[in-house]
């Protein structure tokens, strides 16, 4: 929604795989979405599960549907593309290379496979923004030193640090530090515009949630919005690191952790922008045009 009320961006395709909840809910909850924005996009599906089974379990957070149980969908969902999202992604970097962005907000399945069949896709792709990992072992999963994106399907993340030179990073622990006041979320779950009412009814299992916590300094958080913003607004950034990251894929109680070289101890060359700090009163500018 962020992306296709920003001037100047165009959003060629938007792919989907199973993450908060299966592969076959995210494309219609796409679906539901473009709906209400009146918006025509390419809606391509992708992974069915992670590179190596087990480890995937839906988030109730988000409601049975992951789109807060969402009652007001369209009577048909629109149509998908045949292609799959990881051969979509193949072509679309082809055919014009160095020109996209991708901005991945949930397990990077697709983009590990993209890697795999086409080696130079990295090269190919312009940016990558994704919203996964922590910077300090603040995990949300089982595994707590995992964020959830990566603790799904951290041999998919693996491969695409190794593989991509540049990336640039919001963090789960950077997420808890820059949600929004109560205050401004009920702003803006008040407005009465298509967008805002959906804003309101899909959110409402999650802030629910969130104000159930009872904890200070959590107002409702904005993990994928985050990544989104900084990618249509670059200037939102206050603050960065630029570090090596990579991922443990095999401890029992650490699989899933981002792994950050703070020191340069390993001497591996930086591959990750590590964003710590956001203008969270721009963010929330880009949210009122959005929703208005």
């Amino acid at each position: 929604m962020m992306a296709l009320t920003q001037p100047g961006v165009s959003v060629e395709a938007i792919t989907t795989l199973t993450g908060n909840t299966h592969v076959n809910w995210v494309t219609r909850n796409v679906s539901a979405t473009l709906d209400v924005m009146q918006a025509d996009v390419p809606i391509y599906r992708g992974a069915e599960r992670p590179l190596i089974p087990g480890y995937w379990e839906p988030v109730d957070l988000m409601g049975n549907d992951g789109l807060g149980n969402y009652q007001n969908r369209p009577q048909q969902d629109r149509p998908l593309e045949a292609e799959h999202a990881v051969k979509a992604l193949i072509r679309l970097v082809n055919e014009s290379p160095g020109e996209y962005t991708i901005v991945a907000l949930g397990p990077m399945t697709n983009l590990a496979l993209a890697c795999h069949l086409d080696p130079d896709f990295p090269q190919k792709v312009g940016q990558l923004v994704f919203m996964g990992g922590t910077i300090a072992a603040m995990g949300n999963t089982r595994n707590l030193t995992a964020e959830y994106n990566m603790y799904v399907d951290p041999e998919a993340a693996l491969v695409v640090l190794d593989r991509f030179p540049a990336s640039s990073m919001v963090s789960w622990e950077t997420t808890v530090q820059h949600g929004f006041s109560w205050a401004d979320y009920d702003a803006l779950a008040a407005l009465e515009t298509p967008a805002g009412r959906f804003f309101r009814e899909t959110g409402q299992t999650t802030a629910d949630f969130l104000r159930g916590l009872n904890r200070d300094g959590i107002g409702y958080l904005l993990p994928d919005p985050l990544a989104m913003a900084i990618t249509l607004d670059p200037a939102l950034i206050r603050a960065s690191d630029h570090r090596y990251v990579t991922m443990e894929v095999q401890g029992a109680q650490t699989r899933g952790q981002t792994i950050i070289d703070h020191l340069g101890t390993t001497g591996k060359t930086p591959n990750v922008h590590i964003i710590t700090q956001i203008d969270t009163g721009g963010v929330y500018r880009l949210f009122e045009r959005m929703l208005s």
